[in-house]
């Protein structure tokens, strides 16, 4: 028991950090806390007395679990379209986890939608090293490469995310303008208005905190979705979510719950309403003001 508790307590230690780490990989925190779940179960199933430096082997397994979790998210990707007719402490290094949390999370949308572009192993290499400096002969065999290739990797990824700055800028702005534009749809009522800038097949997603408040887990279909909204955002701003544009709920200045969006083509296909105090904790919110 004594054992499984100091592993308990060494986990802790760093687990801002894994899920820092995890965070910026995956682009999802729901998914950055199952990798973080996942790294504390193979901690648990390890011999950790064999364990030199205990950070760098939980980094190193959080990186595996992420880059499987980016193979099968493609894989899934591939298979829908074959089938058609996503305690804060000191590190032993010396690096405070909670900045580089803030750190990661301050990157801007620009970098996590062509994040999504890269392939797995790109993806990898270029969190670990460019954003949380570990050497090339640490990430190779993580993606099971040689160390130059690991080089080569994070390289590429590097061009890609330089190449895409100017379209990601336009991209931004698209977004601000069409969240605006439902917030302040959905306050003054205008229903049309709300259809208007909603997919016909967007899907919106409550979690867990705020099904239990009585709004319903998942609701599909532009009218319903209208309908879910239509003049009940009046205490809604418009907001930066780890400075990707989105909205929060914040009364007397303290957000209480966030809305993500997902927006393509001119028009969102996914709202996703994040209430767990947890989560709204780890979230960096710096609130714009009300859509007009």
């Amino acid at each position: 028991m004594a054992e499984h508790e100091w592993l308990a307590d060494r986990f802790q230690a760093n687990r801002t950090h894994l899920r820092a780490v995890a965070y910026r990989m995956l682009g999802s925190a729901t998914e950055a806390d199952d990798a973080v779940q996942e790294t504390w179960l193979r901690l648990s199933r390890s011999d950790a007395s064999a364990v030199d430096n205990l950070s760098a082997w939980l980094t190193t397994v959080i990186a595996r679990v992420c880059l499987d979790m980016l193979r099968s998210r493609k894989s899934r990707r591939e298979d829908a379209i074959d089938e058609q007719p996503e305690p804060a402490a000191v590190r032993e290094d010396g690096i405070d986890p909670e900045h580089e949390a803030i750190l990661a999370d301050s990157v801007g949308s620009a970098l996590v939608i062509v994040l999504e572009t890269l392939a797995p192993a790109e993806r990898v290499a270029f969190v670990l090293h460019d954003m949380f400096d570990l050497s090339f002969d640490e990430i190779a065999p993580i993606v099971s490469r040689t160390p130059e290739a690991a080089r080569q990797l994070a390289s590429r990824a590097r061009r890609r995310i330089q190449g895409a700055a100017t379209a990601s800028d336009a991209d931004r702005k698209r977004k601000h303008e069409v969240v605006s534009a439902f917030l302040a749809a959905s306050r003054m009522g205008d229903f049309d208005a709300l259809l208007a800038v909603l997919d016909p097949d967007v899907i919106y997603r409550a979690d867990n905190f705020a099904t239990r408040a009585g709004i319903s887990p998942e609701t599909r279909g532009a009218r319903a979705v209208a309908e879910s909204f239509n003049t009940r955002a009046r205490g809604a701003q418009l907001a930066l979510l780890n400075g990707v544009i989105g909205a929060t709920w914040a009364p007397e200045g303290q957000p209480r719950a966030a809305f993500h969006f997902t927006v393509e083509d001119g028009r969102i296909v996914e709202i996703d309403l994040v209430a767990d105090p947890e989560h709204i904790r780890q979230l960096e919110v710096v609130i714009l003001g009300r859509a007009e």
